[in-house]
């Protein structure tokens, strides 16, 4: 077997996404720590969250406290275990931890726009690593 054959018969470990896959497990960790003070700040009712009004996915700010901590418990623990090198339930896990996370913050836009979109970018980002380098896992041979 020549050298070319073998290489299109064995999928090119990427640096970029396995780099991208401990970036994303590192980005799951910080986002789930803010995202654990965000839902003790709301579930305290602190006064940095402003009334919005009349706004059609509006929760009761605790509740939306509630959501926020243990997302980012879970979180948490994806990142970890990412880190970790574990096996595929965790990127599965990370994979839709991220998508609910982009759905709970577009609904949670009105109170902190600029954070919601940064977080929404984190996880498009977090989605693409993990599903980009399915099946590679760096130090395994």
């Amino acid at each position: 077997m020549t050298q070319q054959t073998q290489w299109r018969m064995e999928r090119p470990h990427s640096g970029l996404a396995a780099g991208g896959t401990t970036f994303a497990g590192v980005l799951l960790l910080v986002s789930g720590v803010v995202m654990i003070f965000e839902g003790i700040s709301a579930i305290a009712q602190d006064d940095i969250w402003v009334g919005l009004g009349d706004y059609v996915f509006k929760f009761n700010l605790t509740a939306w406290g509630w959501i926020h901590l243990v997302l980012g418990v879970l979180v948490i623990v994806v990142g970890a275990a990412l880190l970790q090198n574990a096996p595929d339930w965790a990127r599965v896990v990370g994979v839709a931890l991220a998508a609910f996370n982009i759905i709970v913050n577009f609904v949670w836009l009105p109170y902190i726009p600029v954070w919601a979109v940064i977080v929404i970018a984190i996880d498009v980002f977090v989605i693409w690593a993990l599903c980009r380098s399915w099946g590679e896992h760096p130090g395994r041979e």
